[in-house]
């Protein structure tokens, strides 16, 4: 009798064989994918690691740390390989960053840095600094170096907003004849940079120009100044969103400045990739990578968040 059993289970194992080795799990989560700019992170982070024989789950946080942390809560639980993060606040995310260390599974951030060195494996921005620099000096060579200008800026909680408003001002306020007649936040929203900008130009018409801390909100100032009959005012943007170069085209839009979305998101996850296999990535953990500013006379060399090849 337990002959028989033995060979059943052995005649069992041989009828199944061996298991195939399952494929590891890369998680992307990034901010709403309502905004091109994050849908395009996510698809290329996904498309690349499925290119290196990575399963990928796809999220979106909307801005909401407390989402966040039940999304890595999910990814810890599932045992994931990685996380490639464009997270959902400087401050609020530094607690999941480490959870999911202390958990053996590394990060790898997106265009938003954390405040905090040290948890993450890897994070890689664009250099906005440099990026909001060369917006703004093309802003002031457009508007001659003279006039009132808006300023939208992004979120509070994101860093980013902060460092391109000291690079726009760091350009901006060497020029005596520039007057800024107003600056809200927008929170990177093209509803909101709407709303704000019809209401800024009830109380003021005489505006030249705005420069905005993202495209969306680039885009919704520019609605609203046309529907407010103000069409001639200069708009400069940031992000290289493909609804802007086509207002790049059109006129509609003066420049935005391109930040190469497409290629961070690879990088990330090959650096993932690196550290899955070696231990290491084989880079510093902060890593900046230059943007590159578009206007009419080059709109046509560039594509989704990256130039052409």
């Amino acid at each position: 009798m337990v002959k028989a059993v033995a060979l059943a289970m052995l005649l069992l194992c041989c009828a199944c064989g061996p298991r195939p080795p399952q494929k590891r799990t890369i998680v992307i989560i990034t901010p709403s994918h309502e905004n091109p700019f994050f849908k395009a992170e996510a698809e290329s982070a996904a498309a690349r690691a499925q290119e290196l024989g990575y399963a990928t789950l796809v999220y979106t946080h909307d801005d909401d740390a407390h989402k966040q942390d039940e999304l890595f809560d999910s990814a810890i639980a599932n045992r994931s390989a990685a996380i490639i993060l464009d997270n959902a606040g400087a401050d609020a995310s530094v607690g999941a960053v480490r959870k999911a260390k202390s958990a053996g599974i590394p990060c790898f951030l997106i265009d938003r840095e954390i405040n905090a060195n040290g948890i993450a494996a890897a994070q890689i921005v664009s250099n906005n600094y440099q990026g909001a620099m060369l917006g703004a000096q093309e802003f002031v060579r457009l508007m001659g170096g003279k006039g009132n200008y808006v300023e939208l800026v992004g979120r509070e909680s994101d860093t980013n907003a902060g460092i391109r408003a000291q690079g726009y001002h760091d350009v901006l306020d060497r020029n005596p004849g520039l007057k800024q007649a107003a600056r809200q936040s927008a929170n990177w929203s093209q509803t909101e940079a709407f709303q704000k900008m019809e209401t800024i130009i009830q109380g003021e018409h005489d505006i030249k120009g705005v420069i905005a801390g993202n495209d969306t909100m680039a885009l919704g100032a520019s609605a609203a100044l046309k529907a407010g009959g103000l069409g001639k005012v200069i708009v400069v943007g940031f992000d290289g969103s493909p609804d802007v170069l086509a207002a790049i085209r059109s006129g509609d839009i003066a420049a935005t400045v391109l930040q190469p979305a497409a290629r961070i998101s690879r990088l990330a996850v090959e650096e993932a990739h690196r550290y899955l296999t070696t231990g290491s990535t084989g880079a510093p953990e902060k890593q900046a990578i230059d943007c590159e500013l578009v206007m009419r006379g080059n709109v046509d060399q560039f594509g989704v968040f990256a130039r052409k090849q």
